[in-house]
């Protein structure tokens, strides 16, 4: 839900946090959707300049077969 509502309305939308936050159905306030926001951008840059191994995810598995 996060990450769509992000998606539709964009950065320098007005109210930005306040219209993720509603569209989340308000399980998180304005703030608290501000705030992960930021702790994401700010590991996205960690992993970036190298300071944190990127994670090796498993690619394959039990959601993978088909």
């Amino acid at each position: 839900m996060f990450e769509e509502a992000l998606a539709y309305y964009g950065e320098g939308t007005p109210n930005l946090w306040d219209k993720v936050s509603s569209a989340m159905g308000g399980i998180k306030s304005a703030e608290e959707v501000r705030c992960h926001y930021e702790d994401l951008v700010d590991d996205v840059k960690m992993i970036e300049s190298g300071r944190v191994t990127y994670p090796k995810y498993k690619t394959q598995g039990f959601w993978t077969r088909g």
